[in-house]
């Protein structure tokens, strides 16, 4: 259900630990704004001096006009002073103030989403993402680097000036102050049909994000289908969307300022004439009448700048809203406080059954036990559910129905981390980061010495590409590795897994990607590679589980079979069927 509550506040809950940052910061605006509408009175009081002489107002403290000009100019000189001194304070406080909250809330969005569940992820989009944790992001930093001083600095201008001209001539004051209501009315009515335009402003930049982020992921397909000129109009038409959502946002933006003025040319010229008149009639003396005209417009040009900030708030707000929907959402997996430690590996999958969302059954009743330092093959049709048993092993999935347990603890009883820890995981789709191969094995184990590093790489049958790259272990590889070849970053995928040194190692389709001398090299180190481990190897070709201790063959959500490679091919079942086309003894059936 979504937070009704206003996102100011919600941001103001968030980020309560600046509070103190966020007062100081409040009270140098404050400060500011009063030593800045401090020199319009100088002038009056000067004004006052010049027409007076003995009998100004300052005249009863220093008689002499050079004495008084001399305290002005003493007084002129403090207050830029303290001016300059308390702008320099806010404006470090505030856009401090401004880098540290969207840092904040960037690693807050970003440890949050750590902890979702992949169910989650299966209905983001990585721009949609990416969009919130840059563009939502900056805008609120946008609003705290300028708009929050605006909005103090406005109100205290109201404030102050309102007081010195009730004080002088409560007659022209209410000229004054009369647009005052009418403008802050207005900028609250702008505020809130400016705020659904700028959400919808927020949404179309996500959809661009993602539209982008797909394509450059995907440009190897995009060029070997010709599409580049599909993808062009694609993006376009997404640009395009995002350019008319803000040019429906800046129509009404646009028409604040000019309104305001209008509101303010009435004040303005009222007071001028009201005041003038008083002042010749002698009912207002020509300082004070000074001192009118020139707090008048610092009181009524400010609120010009009223549109730019709500404009700045309503983004701010919008993204602030987007932001927090995030962090709030909850996470879907629970966990228990038992550490796994000293595991043996011994694996039991009891009655499992398991559905994705609006789509069929992948698990039903599912049995299965896996001795601990066993290697075992899972073997099945594309769609029979090796892979997703892989992923409830792993807790990406929250269990339906049935228990997992691993050397008879329940997995819904222990920590994730200790869970996730006691697993190696080589998957199909290879992740690798940026950098040099030697961080890219040592993501396994952070801690890990040379020689660890070095046997890990013989494992996993790196070590001989490694020496022949440029640069050899300190060879950058490039965003996700795409410097190497498939069978490159698999074998560096397998080393990273060995590195780890898990008591459980998965390997999901982790040959799929290399040539068949590799794989070759790769199954003459399996037996090295599960060594005091339990192994579960996913694979579609039969020849990489043909060592396996059993082979459990999925079908329909179970397993249809079990046992050894030469006892499932005597049984003339699905494996026997699946081994004989592999190894051109028939033709019939497929994956």
């Amino acid at each position: 259900m979504p937070n009704t509550q206003h996102p100011m506040l919600r941001l103001l809950s968030h980020l309560k630990q600046h509070r103190i940052t966020v007062l100081l910061a409040s009270i140098c605006s404050i400060l500011n704004k009063i030593w800045d509408l401090a020199p319009p009175l100088l002038i009056g009081v000067a004004i006052d001096v010049v027409a007076l002489k003995e009998k100004s107002f300052l005249a009863e403290w220093y008689p002499d006009p050079k004495d008084q000009f001399l305290l002005l100019t003493v007084i002129t000189a403090v207050i830029w002073i303290l001016e300059s001194l308390f702008q320099y304070f806010y404006d470090v406080l505030w856009r401090n103030l401004a880098q540290t909250a969207q840092h904040d809330l960037r690693m807050d969005a970003y440890s949050h989403i750590q902890n979702l569940e992949m169910q989650w992820f299966s209905e983001q989009t990585t721009g949609g993402l990416m969009a919130i944790m840059n563009d939502d992001v900056n805008q609120l930093e946008r609003f705290l680097d300028q708009g929050a001083n605006d909005l103090f600095q406005v109100g205290t201008t109201v404030i102050v000036v309102g007081g010195i001209m009730l004080f002088l001539a409560p007659e022209v004051a209410i000229w004054a102050i009369l647009p005052v209501p009418i403008i802050v009315a207005g900028s609250f009515i702008f505020q809130r049909k400016i705020g659904i335009r700028y959400a919808n402003v927020r949404k179309e930049v996500a959809d661009l994000n993602s539209t982008l982020n797909n394509n450059l992921q995907g440009i190897t397909t995009i060029k070997s289908f010709t599409a580049e000129d599909r993808e062009i109009e694609r993006v376009s038409q997404a640009s395009m969307l995002y350019r008319d959502a803000n040019r429906n946002a800046i129509k009404l933006s646009a028409s604040f300022v000019p309104l305001i003025r209008m509101a303010i040319l009435f004040a303005f010229t009222a007071n001028m004439l009201v005041g003038g008149w008083m002042a010749l009639e002698g009912d207002l003396s020509i300082g004070a009448y000074s001192i009118i005209v020139f707090i008048t417009q610092r009181l009524l040009w400010p609120l010009t700048r009223l549109g730019q900030t709500f404009d700045l708030y309503q983004r701010a707000m919008a993204s602030t809203n987007r932001v927090l929907d995030l962090l709030d959402t909850e996470v879907g997996i629970i966990e228990g406080d038992l550490k796994l430690s000293n595991i043996s590996g011994g694996i039991v999958f009891s009655d499992l059954s398991f559905t994705y969302p609006g789509r069929e059954v992948v698990l039903n009743d599912f049995q299965l036990s896996i001795p601990a330092g066993s290697t075992v093959g899972l073997v099945g049709a594309t769609g029979s559910g090796k892979t997703t048993l892989i992923r409830l092993l792993l807790k990406f999935h929250e269990l339906q129905n049935g228990k997992i347990s691993i050397d008879g603890h329940n997995i819904n009883d222990v920590t994730l981390k200790s869970l996730r820890k006691s697993i190696s995981l080589v998957s199909q789709n290879t992740t690798l980061f940026p950098g040099s191969v030697r961080e890219n094995i040592l993501y396994g184990n952070p801690n890990a010495t040379e020689e660890e590093i070095l046997e890990a790489a013989k494992i996993g049958e790196a070590l001989g590409f490694i020496e022949d790259l440029p640069n050899k272990w300190d060879t950058n590889i490039g965003e996700d590795g795409h410097k190497l070849s498939g069978g490159q970053r698999q074998r560096l995928a397998i080393a990273r897994a060995v590195l780890k040194d898990a008591p459980i190692l998965i390997l999901d389709e982790a040959t799929s990607n290399v040539d068949n001398e590799t794989e070759a090299a790769l199954q003459r180190s399996i037996t090295k590679i599960s060594e005091n481990r339990t192994t579960l190897i996913i694979a579609h070709r039969l020849s990489t589980v043909r060592s396996a201790d059993i082979i459990a063959v999925l079908e329909n959500g179970k397993v249809s079979e079990s046992g050894t490679h030469e006892d499932l091919v005597v049984n003339n079942g699905l494996y026997s069927r699946l081994w004989k086309v592999q190894t051109g003894e028939s033709t019939k059936g497929s994956y």
